[in-house]
């Protein structure tokens, strides 16, 4: 059975950080590539950066870059998200989803390119 379980939400000031954890089971991190998302209310769930099954190389959006960083432990099957430098408007709900192998193939960010998800944490940044 697969599973994605996220931890390590929480409530910082504006410019503080935080690593959100995504503990994955039932495969393998060199088989299948792993992103997180997140939703803010009233918005629609958007990507913010993924990491490659192959070789662990990754990607982020325009709006984490540079204070974003995703990293994986293949040992501990756990995929981890460090946000640095937060806003407040990286206040949101994040998921960790893992790449579906029969998806459209059309976009990295597509919410459709990805088959299982975890519960979510909830991560909100103070002005």
């Amino acid at each position: 059975q697969i599973q994605l379980v996220e931890s390590g939400g929480g409530l910082v000031q504006s410019g503080g950080s935080l690593r959100l954890s995504c503990v994955v089971s039932g495969i393998t991190l060199d088989h299948y590539s792993i992103a997180w998302f997140r939703q803010a209310p009233g918005k629609e769930r958007e990507g913010v950066g993924s990491i490659a099954a192959s070789d662990g190389h990754t990607l982020y959006r325009d709006p984490v870059k540079g204070r974003f960083t995703i990293s994986r432990d293949k040992a501990k099957n756990t995929v981890y998200l460090q946000m640095n430098s937060l806003k407040p408007e990286d206040t949101a709900v994040y998921y960790c989803a893992k790449r579906s192998p029969t998806g459209p193939g059309m976009t990295l960010w597509g919410l459709e390119e990805y088959d299982y998800w975890g519960q979510g944490t909830q991560v909100t940044v103070s002005s």
